[in-house]
C-alpha cells in the first residue's frame, strides 16, 4: 500500500513539473503552489456567483468599460501573442493580475470545458444581486487573494 500513495506522488509531482515547463518566460508574476490554489478557490467561489468575465474578448471588453477585479492569466499559452495586451490595459486600469501555471486548471476553476486564457474575478455580479453574507464572504476572499498579489507583484517588479 505504502508504494502505491508514493508512486502516485511522484506521478503528481511529476505532472507539476511539466506544467511549470510549459509556462511562457513572460509569465511574471508567477503564483506560487499557495496564491494558485488561493486563487484558483476565489475563481470557483466567483464562477458559482456569476461573478466572472471568461476569456480574452470578454476580459478586455470589461476592462475598457471599466470593471474593476482581479485578472487571471493563464501563463501555458501558445501563442503567447494572444494575451500580451492584457496585463498592459490591466497596469493602465489599475487591476491587479497574476499568472497560474496551466490554462486547464483556471477552466475547471471557472466551471468551463473549454481551457481558458484568463478570466477577470469581479466583486458584485454583473446581473441581479448576491445575498449581503455571500457578498461578504466574496469580497473578503477577493480581497485577501488581491494583498497576495500584490505583495507578489511588487517583490518581482
Amino acid at each position: 500500500m505504502g508504494s502505491d500513495s508514493e508512486a502516485e506522488k511522484a506521478q503528481q509531482k511529476e505532472k507539476e513539473r511539466k506544467k511549470l515547463l510549459a509556462v511562457s518566460p513572460i509569465a511574471k508574476p508567477l503564483a506560487g503552489k499557495k496564491i494558485c490554489k488561493r486563487t484558483l478557490k476565489l475563481v470557483r467561489r466567483a464562477a458559482e456567483h456569476k461573478c466572472l468575465k471568461r476569456g480574452v474578448k470578454e476580459v478586455v471588453k470589461s476592462i475598457r468599460r471599466g470593471q474593476k477585479g482581479l485578472c487571471v492569466i493563464a501563463g501555458n499559452i501558445s501563442p503567447i501573442d494572444v494575451i500580451t495586451h492584457v496585463p498592459i490595459l490591466c497596469e493602465e486600469a489599475e487591476i491587479p493580475y497574476i499568472y497560474l501555471p496551466s490554462k486547464e486548471d483556471l477552466a475547471n476553476a471557472g466551471a468551463t470545458k473549454r481551457p481558458t486564457c484568463c478570466v477577470l474575478v469581479l466583486t458584485k455580479p454583473s446581473k441581479g444581486e448576491l445575498g449581503p453574507e455571500e457578498q461578504d464572504k466574496l469580497k473578503a476572499e477577493y480581497n485577501q487573494v488581491v494583498a497576495d498579489v500584490s505583495e507578489l507583484a511588487s517583490s518581482v517588479f
